[in-house]
């Protein structure tokens, strides 16, 4: 069955994420979790041990497969998300990524000139990434018909603070630096990057996922105007060229922390936005009107609360966006590993319970 065949298909789980995300009635709200995939869980645990490093985990497509399936086989989930990491992309291009314990990301070969940034160039995904498409494509034919699969990137903001930050604990200063002092050094890597992340979710795409998102984690930290300037600028330059492909997929920007931009992002011509737990799904709705679907946006800390607790906060959030198409539930951010996974169980139940009953309102 291909998409538009999902689509056309009455609500199911096999498909009420693609129908929340083009505003179709849904039998109830559709939920994924960011990060669902990951330490939170034994098995995870388990893979990763298994594996030996993480980028081994990223790399191996069986073992990408494995833990990508994993969330779904204990929870009723309506969406897969592919499991890799945000910054392939920088590693593709020679920057040496690897992951220190406790600690994060790392590259040996940061960007540390503007001659560095101008001997990048565009990478071919089914080459430099072919782990990535292999995972893809594995993946689909694992679930078979399951749930839709997501592929994802980091946006070139984001890219671009790794790559010149070097390090997830460098508060990025040196990519706000290259902005203020080297601005057109800074638009050449932003505009390669647009362009690389193009071409990788189209592969993703080509490769079998069904919809797409991209990260924007650091985008919402900038001023109003370098938002505009340095992030949302190069994310509708996505968005247009994966619209310019044969058969597109559904686009989700997520920004966090840029509530302020909400009413731009979705002129960009994407699908749906996600939105972190600082805001609020009824204000963005009004804001954005008809033009997208909205994911999100239970604050990631309410699942160490008590079950009892827990549901009544999933219950608000549904509340807040109300009744009608188009939502997605998911937290504000990734899960974090210290989650009982029961507490997850709370909340898919208690989403298409009490989804069912919202949308028995629209």
């Amino acid at each position: 069955m291909n998409d538009q065949q999902l689509l056309a298909a009455p609500s199911g789980r096999h498909n009420r994420y693609l129908r929340a995300l083009a505003r179709m009635p849904v039998d109830t709200t559709p939920v994924w979790i960011m990060r669902q995939a990951g330490r939170y869980l034994p098995e995870y645990r388990a893979t990763r041990a298994q594996a030996g490093s993480f980028m081994t985990l990223c790399q191996t497509p069986e073992l990408a497969t494995e833990v990508t399936m994993q969330p779904l086989r204990r929870y009723e989930l309506d969406a897969a998300i592919l499991f890799s990491d945000i910054l392939t992309i920088p590693d593709a291009l020679g920057l040496g990524l690897h992951f220190v314990e406790g600690e994060g990301p790392r590259f040996e070969s940061p960007l540390r000139s503007v001659a560095d940034i101008d001997r990048l160039g565009r990478i071919d995904p089914e080459q430099q990434l072919r782990y990535v498409m292999d995972a893809v494509r594995m993946i689909r034919r694992e679930l078979n018909g399951l749930v839709p699969l997501i592929g994802f990137s980091g946006s070139p903001w984001t890219l671009a603070c790794y790559m010149l930050g070097g390090r997830s604990d460098s508060g990025f200063t040196e990519a706000r630096q290259l902005a203020w002092n080297e601005p057109e050094a800074m638009h050449r890597l932003l505009a390669l990057l647009a362009q690389i992340v193009v071409d990788y979710l189209a592969a993703q795409r080509a490769a079998g996922a069904q919809s797409l998102m991209i990260f924007d984690t650091w985008g919402g930290t900038l001023p109003y105007a370098d938002y505009r300037e340095y992030s949302l600028r190069y994310l509708a330059q996505i968005v247009d060229g994966l619209q310019a492909i044969d058969d597109p997929a559904p686009i989700t920007l997520f920004s966090k922390g840029a509530q302020a931009h909400l009413s731009a992002m979705a002129d960009t011509g994407c699908q749906a936005l996600g939105l972190d737990w600082t805001a609020s799904l009824k204000s963005a709705r009004a804001l954005v009107g008809d033009r997208v679907a909205l994911q999100g946006n239970l604050d990631p800390a309410a699942l160490r609360a008590n079950p009892e607790a827990l549901r009544n906060m999933v219950a608000l959030t549904l509340a807040d966006y109300g009744p009608g198409p188009g939502h997605v539930f998911n937290l504000g951010h990734g899960i974090t590993p210290d989650i009982d996974p029961a507490q997850m169980k709370v909340v898919v139940d208690s989403v298409h319970r009490f989804g069912q009953q919202t949308n028995l309102l629209a």
